[in-house]
C-alpha cells in the first residue's frame, strides 16, 4: 500500500555531500532576506483553510495509487482552532501576528518541556482511568494539521501530525472531558466501521498503559507535560482522500485535556508499533515523506506513506536507534555552520550518550530548533558576528537574538548550515531561520538554548524542505526537492 498527502512550499534549498553538491538553488555565504515577504508570510496573512474539504485523491478506493491531503499550518485555521486556544490581554484578532506568535512560543516551551522529561528523565504520568488530571494547558498544540476521513461514512476531522508520538486518536461521543475542536465531535454510534477491541486482543497487548472496561481494551497517553487523552481502543477506518485505511487501531477518547486545542486528535508518526507508520509497516516498510507549509504561504504539501516517497537523489542521513525513546526520530548531527564557515563546535555536544541522553531529534511538532546551551552560544556569537551591520533590538519572548529591519527592502545575512554525520551538509533558505515575531518590523534568529543536552531540529527549519523517512533501512534523507 502506498499513500501521499501534499503539501508544497516554494523555497530554496541546497544539500552538499562531501565535494559534490547536489543543489536546488545553491546558496553563497550570504542571502538577501526578503524584508516585506517575509513579514507577509509571518503575518498568515493569506486565506485560511477553515473550509478544507478532503481531497479526491488519485487512488482507486482500495488503498492503491496515492493518498492526498492537504498539510495545514494551524494558523492557517485561525481563528477556528486558534481562538479558543489565543488570548492575549483579550487583543487578539486575525490580523495581528503578535498575538500568534507569543502563543505559538508557550506552545513551543511546552511541547519541549514535554520532550524533555520523556526522554531525559522518564517522567511520565501514570494515571488511573477515569481519574481527573487537570494540566492546565490553555494553549493549542501541534503546529500542522491534516484533515483526513474517520469512520464509515468518513467524517472529515483535523489531526495534528506529531512525529513525535505513537497512538493515533480522536476525540469521541459521549465525551466525559473533551477540549474545543473546529469539527463535530466523532461519534462511533454513527459509523459502520467502528469496532472495540478486546481486552485479550494482541493490539492491546501493544499498549504501554492498558486498562480494561466491560470486555474493551482502554488506551491512555500521556504527554508528559499533563495532558492526556483516555478512552477506548478500536478498529476503524480512516479515509485519505479516496483511499481507505481499514483496520487502523486508533484510540476514541472519552476524557482528553491539553494541549490539542483546534484538532480532533493526532496521527502520531512515531517509531513505535501504535503510530500510523508503525501500524502500515508490513505494506509501507515503514516509509513516509513529508514537506511542511511555511508560515503564511497560500500553498499546501504532503505526507506521502509507501516506498513510493522515497525520492532518488536524496542526501540520505542514518537514523540512530535509541532505545529509551524508540518513538524519536534521532540524526547525527556533527556540526553548525554560519556564513560558510564551521562554527568551532565538538562533536561530543550532539552525540547521544550509552544510557540513551543527548542527542539530535527531529520533531515535526516543535517549532524553534533547540541546542544546548553550550553549542547554541557559539552559533548565536557567530551569527552577531556576520551581522553588525543589522540594527539590534531586545529579545522577544524566547529568542534573545533580534533585528529592527523596519523599512528594509532586503538585507543580506549569512547562510545557516547543519552539517551531519557522513558529510552531508543541508543549508536552510533565510526565511527558515529568521524570523518575523511582530508586526513592527522586529525579525529574530529562529534558535534557543536547550537547558539538556537533548538537541531539537524543529519545524520552522524544516519547512519547505521535502524529508523522507525509511525506517526499515534506517535513513532520512533531505531533498532532492523543495515542496
Amino acid at each position: 500500500m502506498e499513500g501521499v498527502l501534499v503539501l508544497v512550499v516554494c523555497v530554496a534549498l541546497v544539500i552538499t555531500t562531501g565535494a559534490t553538491a547536489t543543489s536546488i538553488t545553491t546558496y553563497p555565504d550570504f542571502q538577501q532576506l526578503n524584508v516585506p515577504a517575509a513579514a507577509a508570510a509571518g503575518s498568515g496573512s493569506n486565506s485560511d483553510y477553515t473550509s478544507t474539504k478532503l481531497d479526491d485523491g488519485d487512488g482507486d478506493g482500495d488503498g492503491g495509487g496515492r493518498w492526498k491531503v492537504k498539510v495545514v499550518h494551524r494558523d492557517k485555521i485561525f481563528p477556528a482552532a486558534a481562538a479558543a486556544a489565543v488570548s492575549y490581554n483579550n487583543k487578539s484578532s486575525k490580523s495581528s501576528h503578535e498575538p500568534r506568535f507569543h502563543a505559538r512560543m508557550k506552545r513551543d516551551v511546552k511541547r519541549v518541556d514535554s520532550l524533555m522529561r520523556s526522554i531525559e528523565f522518564k517522567v511520565m504520568s501514570a494515571m488511573d482511568f477515569g481519574s481527573e488530571v487537570v494540566s492546565g494547558m490553555e494553549q493549542g498544540s501541534g503546529e500542522y494539521f491534516v484533515r483526513i476521513g474517520v469512520g464509515s461514512p468518513p467524517r472529515s476531522q483535523y489531526v495534528v501530525i506529531d512525529s513525535g508520538s505513537d497512538i493515533v486518536w480522536v476525540q469521541c461521543q459521549p465525551c466525559t472531558q473533551c477540549y474545543h475542536q473546529s469539527d463535530p465531535i466523532f461519534d462511533p454510534a454513527n459509523s459502520a466501521s467502528y469496532f472495540g477491541v478486546s481486552c485479550t486482543s494482541t493490539v492491546c497487548d501493544r499498549l504501554q498503559n492498558t486498562g480494561c472496561h466491560e470486555g474493551r481494551c482502554r488506551y491512555e497517553a500521556s504527554y508528559g507535560d499533563g495532558s492526556y487523552t483516555q478512552g477506548t481502543l478500536a478498529l476503524e477506518t480512516l479515509t485519505f482522500g479516496r483511499a481507505l485505511i481499514r483496520n487502523v487501531a486508533i484510540g476514541c477518547g472519552h476524557m482528553n485535556r491539553g494541549m490539542f486545542v483546534g484538532a480532533a486528535g493526532l496521527l502520531g508518526l512515531g517509531g513505535g508499533p501504535m503510530s500510523f507508520v508503525g501500524q502500515l509497516a508490513g505494506q509501507t516498510g515503514a516509509a513516509f515523506s513529508y514537506c511542511l507549509v511555511s508560515r503564511g504561504d497560500a500553498t499546501t504539501g504532503s505526507l506521502e506513506f509507501g516506498r513510493g516517497a522515497m525520492p532518488v537523489g536524496a542526501a540520505w542521513v542514518p537514523l540512530i536507534r535509541n532505545q529509551r525513546a524508540p518513538s524519536f526520530y534521532y540524526v547525527g548531527l556533527v556540526g553548525l555552520g554560519v556564513g560558510g564557515m564551521r562554527v568551532p563546535i565538538s562533536e561530543d555536544v550532539f552525540r547521544q550518550t550509552e544510557l540513551g541522553y543527548g542527542g539530535v531529534v527531529m520533531d515535526t511538532g516543535t517549532a524553534v530548533t533547540r541546542f544546548p546551551t553550550l553549542a547554541y552560544e557559539a552559533f548565536r556569537d557567530t551569527f552577531i558576528q556576520q551581522t553588525a551591520n543589522l540594527p539590534r533590538v531586545s529579545g522577544v519572548s524566547i529568542f534573545d537574538t533580534c533585528y529592527d529591519l523596519n523599512g528594509f527592502v532586503s538585507v543580506r545575512v549569512p547562510t545557516v548550515s547543519f552539517y551531519f554525520s557522513g558529510g552531508p551538509i543541508l543549508t536552510l533558505p533565510a526565511r527558515n531561520f529568521l524570523i518575523p515575531v511582530d508586526d513592527k518590523g522586529t525579525f529574530c534568529l529562529a534558535f534557543a538554548p536547550s537547558s539538556s543536552g537533548l538537541s531539537i531540529i524543529g519545524n520552522i527549519q524544516q519547512e519547505g524542505i521535502q524529508i523522507s523517512f525509511d525506517g526499515a533501512n534506517g535513513f532520512v534523507g533531505f531533498g532532492p526537492n523543495v515542496c
